[in-house]
């Protein structure tokens, strides 16, 4: 590696690369030397390696039949494998046949073991005596006991007696067992003591002293039933066993029956104090959109035309979108689906999760969304308004990640409580509509704000642009630079191209700043015809364009580029000699255009008639 590595420290040359290997190769170098280079040992050492070039193929065959003969040894020892197994298999059937009876028979003769004990009056077996084997003990009697009361009464009295006083006695223990490891939290040891009790009648008993036990020190937390119920199902684990659920739905059934009716109260109630809480934190009272009067037609009116009819009403420089109330919202709802789900009837639960979807599209997107959407438009400031802060963009940015929030929330809290009943396309419609309406509003006021800024540069222009820039009093002391309200033009451009940027995101993007190019284009275009332009002016103009178009690039949209590509042409033939007119306009960029636009160019020269343009234009 470090030979290679000193090989590449210079620029490589190919020949000088050969070379020096051969020079570090035995018997290599051609430039003299110990060892001149042997052109024989070389065609020896390729000979050899041809040769065990040969060598390797050969044992590579030899191999390849050696890998086949063993592939087929393998494949007789599979089938021998699926043969023996079989007959295993078979082997093991016919034992289970002779030995499940043969196990029966085993059991019968304990039980009758264990049976002649309680009819001698002794109970001598380990099982009995010993407390360690209760279980054991416990499954005997359980038999012992259906056994016994298939016996006639009167000659078998007195050891029926004995074995129904044998388990109770086995129930009692068990059920103390389970008390004490109740007492010290011994979970696994209540779930043994369970199973061990399922079978025998004191079953339900050990569910009583469990529920008793549950008491102590109830009514200290909200949930009374939670741990109970959560741990019952971890310790009386028989999945036939659903009397406790049954008790608790029964005990709730009257608070169940109007549950929804409660639930939609309380989500109401808590969403308007989210709401108001916020709003009270901004000072803001709010107001009914669309009351009427003469200030809303004024409005209205403002809106839809460029009438000076004063400023807007209300306006604010406060977008009254917080994502911290969104969020509260979303959680209030989250829990509400979550309750729904539990407490609702399954016949019930698409209708009662709709009702809580519509509670939450009333205060997320009409009380709190759409209201500042309309409280946005009022505050977008008539085109022809001065300096004006167009803020609407920062409604659009929050809105859509309100979007993004509501959404998610619909896919994954209201999506599987209503997937398979009607209520899914009432919901898919409802959140169509829904979202429908603020897109328009949305639309509407990226509308405006746009026209603002086009108002916007057009005062720019107005103020900053001279006539003078353009036919300079002195011809030969102009620097050949853009003017200043050309500069400020692109600044204030640039900005709103960011903010659009930050504001928006996907294809809405594009679609923005393509409105805003071509509208931009459309406004220096005209604002250029306004001007007469001498021989120096048409430079600063073509300077100006040049500052224009690199602004353009800053849209990243090809269709905008290309406008201000073209218009730069077009200020080219202000500064064209006369003779080159017919020349320029069949470039590439105007030979598609129509001829009467670059006749209005050529127009604005000073000197069009002095220098007989329209001849050469003609």
């Amino acid at each position: 590696m470090a030979t290679m590595a000193e090989l590449f420290e210079e620029a490589f040359v190919a020949d000088e690369y050969i070379e020096r290997l051969i020079w570090r190769a035995p018997g290599g170098g051609s430039r003299g030397g110990p060892e001149a280079f042997d052109p024989k040992r070389l065609l020896e050492e390729f000979q050899q390696c041809q040769k065990e070039a040969k060598e390797f193929a050969k044992k590579v065959q030899e191999l390849q039949k050696s890998n086949q003969v063993a592939f087929q040894h393998f494949q007789e020892l599979d089938e021998h494998i699926s043969y023996v197994a079989t007959k295993v298999s078979h082997l093991g059937d016919q034992l289970e046949g002779v030995n499940t009876p043969r196990q029966r028979a085993v059991q019968a003769q304990k039980l009758m073991k264990y049976f002649n004990e309680f009819l001698d009056g002794e109970l001598k077996s380990d099982v009995f005596t010993n407390s360690e084997k209760i279980k054991e003990a416990a499954d005997i009697i359980q038999k012992l006991h259906l056994i016994a009361q298939e016996l006639p009464f009167d000659r078998f009295s007195e050891v029926k007696s004995k074995i129904a006083s044998k388990y109770h006695d086995l129930e009692c223990q068990l059920i103390q067992e389970f008390t004490t490891a109740q007492r010290r939290g011994e979970i696994s040891k209540m779930r043994e003591v369970a199973a061990v009790l399922l079978h025998l009648k004191g079953y339900s008993l050990c569910v009583d002293v469990y529920t008793k036990q549950c008491q102590v020190g109830a009514y200290l937390r909200n949930d009374i039933f939670g741990d109970a119920a959560i741990l019952f199902g971890d310790i009386f684990s028989n999945p036939e066993i659903t009397f406790l659920s049954k008790l608790i739905k029964s005990i709730f059934i009257s608070y169940l029956e109007n549950y929804i009716e409660v639930e939609t109260r309380y989500l109401k109630s808590r969403s308007a104090m989210i709401l108001q809480r916020y709003y009270d934190s901004k000072n803001h009272q709010k107001r009914s959109i669309g009351t009427g009067g003469i200030q809303d037609l004024k409005e209205r009116i403002r809106q839809h035309t460029n009438l000076p009819l004063g400023p807007s009403m209300d306006t604010y420089e406060e977008t009254f979108l917080s994502q911290e109330v969104v969020v509260n919202l979303l959680q209030e709802t989250q829990q509400a689906f979550e309750r729904c789900h539990r407490l609702s009837d399954p016949s019930d639960l698409p209708e009662n999760a709709f009702r809580i979807f519509t509670i939450l599209v009333e205060f997320l997107c009409i009380e709190h969304i759409d209201y500042a959407l309309e409280t946005g438009l009022a505050g977008i400031p008539s085109s022809d308004s001065r300096n004006a802060n167009l803020y609407f963009l920062d409604v659009v940015q929050q809105a859509n990640t309100i979007f993004h929030l509501f959404d998610k929330q619909f896919n994954d809290h209201l999506m599987p409580l209503i997937s398979s009943s009607p209520k899914l396309s009432e919901c898919l419609q409802k959140k169509k509509e829904i979202i429908e309406q603020m897109e328009m509003k949305l639309d509407t006021g990226i509308d405006r704000t746009l026209n603002c800024m086009i108002g916007q540069m057009k005062h720019i222009l107005a103020a900053e642009q001279k006539k003078t820039d353009f036919k300079p009093e002195d011809e030969n002391n102009v620097l050949i630079q853009y003017t200043n309200a050309c500069i400020k033009v692109c600044t204030y451009v640039r900005k709103q191209v960011e903010r659009i940027t930050n504001s928006m995101d996907g294809k809405n993007v594009d679609t923005v700043l393509m409105e805003l190019g071509v509208c931009f284009h459309r406004l220096i275009y005209e604002h250029l015809q306004q001007y007469s332009y001498s021989c120096m002016g048409g430079m600063l103009a073509i300077c100006d364009v040049a500052e224009y178009r690199k602004c353009a690039k800053d849209f990243k949209i090809p269709m905008v580029l290309h406008l201000f590509d073209t218009l730069h042409a077009l200020c080219n033939l202000l500064v064209v000699a006369p003779d080159n007119l017919k020349q320029v306009c069949s470039g590439e960029q105007l030979a598609n255009l129509d001829k009467n636009i670059l006749h209005s160019f050529v127009q604005l020269c000073a000197d069009y008639r002095s220098a007989h343009l329209a001849r050469h234009f003609n």
